[in-house]
């Protein structure tokens, strides 16, 4: 991959995670329309937390070391408060980019902040079940969306859907797993939703 093209990458997600910062304050979900919401945030967010503090901490600290150098003083006050800014932005973008179950539509769209999203149709979903896992081997055709190293929900399909890595690879994947702060109850509305697409028959893949 050419370095624009890496750059180009770079500057669009921290976009997003800038405007997932301002959804936060302003207290707007982005994607979730007609469709029923499910954080994944609640278990994260005070490690988030814990670790802006540190770099609080950390861009004081040093602020009184560099005084008697200004300019390098000013370099790395701006690089600590923007480390401040975009950890707690990828938190903003966990609470503002929620997992989306849609009936109407007959897809579950599966996040990560702003590095995944997953839309899977309903007709192509085989078994859901919650299932708490701490560990995660990488393997062919599957594909895990941990929060805090656990996931607690999996998929197993009848047909592979594609995801698309951050830097653009694609892969086909028959089995998911991610984290859900409420997983029972997205595996009630999960089991709920598929009946009523099996019922209406086959939709056509978004964006596959």
């Amino acid at each position: 991959m050419k370095a624009v093209e890496v750059a180009r990458i770079l500057v669009r997600h921290e976009l997003r995670l800038m405007v997932s910062l301002v959804r936060w304050l302003a207290r707007r979900t982005h994607g979730v329309g007609g469709g029923s919401a499910f954080g994944y945030a609640r278990g994260h967010g005070a490690v988030m937390f814990g670790f802006a503090f540190v770099c609080v901490v950390e861009t004081v600290v040093m602020s009184v070391l560099l005084l008697d150098w200004p300019t390098v003083h000013a370099v790395v006050l701006f690089l600590d408060v923007y480390t401040v800014v975009i950890v707690v932005a990828l938190h903003a973008a966990n609470v503002v980019r929620p997992h989306v179950l849609d009936p109407d539509s007959g897809t579950l769209r599966i996040r990560g902040a702003v590095h995944v999203d997953l839309r899977i149709p309903l007709e192509r979903i085989a078994s859901v079940r919650r299932e708490l896992r701490m560990s995660h081997e990488r393997a062919d055709g599957e594909l895990n969306v941990e929060v805090g190293s656990q996931t607690t929900v999996t998929l197993e399909l009848t047909e592979p859907v594609t995801h698309v890595a951050f830097f653009g690879r694609r892969r086909e994947v028959r089995v998911v797993r991610f984290h859900a702060d409420e997983p029972d109850a997205l595996v009630r509305a999960l089991t709920t939703g598929r009946r009523a697409a099996r019922a209406q028959g086959p939709a056509p893949y978004p964006g596959g």
